[in-house]
């Protein structure tokens, strides 16, 4: 059974900060890419970073500059580091990965976690 869970979500002030994690667990023999999405009340989900198993990043034009993706695939885990918080940031956050198990792969997410950002 795989599972992504995320945590680091909360309530903070705009220009504030947060990091969000996300660790996978399960029978794993490789992450492959991985990212983290977004959905705000009454819109789409959208991505917001990504990041490949090389390190090669992908940022949307909203987050770029204030937003960090990064991983560490020893604890087979994604982080999104995010600074300078606007009230537009305020969504629930989901982890993606694309995972290589024993004898599949496959697409996963997290349960999401939810960020508001206070003006």
């Amino acid at each position: 059974q795989v599972q992504l869970v995320e945590s680091g979500g909360g309530l903070v002030q705009a220009g504030g900060s947060l990091r969000l994690s996300c660790a996978a667990s399960g029978r794993i023999v490789r992450m492959n890419d991985m990212g983290w999405y977004r959905q705000a009340p009454g819109k789409q989900r959208e991505l917001v970073a990504s990041i490949s198993s090389g390190g090669s990043t992908n940022y949307s034009d909203s987050v770029k500059g204030r937003f960090t993706i990064s991983r560490d695939n020893a604890k087979n885990t994604v982080y999104l580091q995010m600074d300078s918080l606007k009230p537009e940031d305020t969504a629930v956050y989901y982890c993606n990965a694309d995972l290589t198990l024993l004898f599949r792969r496959g697409d996963y997410w997290g349960q999401g976690t939810q960020v508001t950002v206070s003006s």
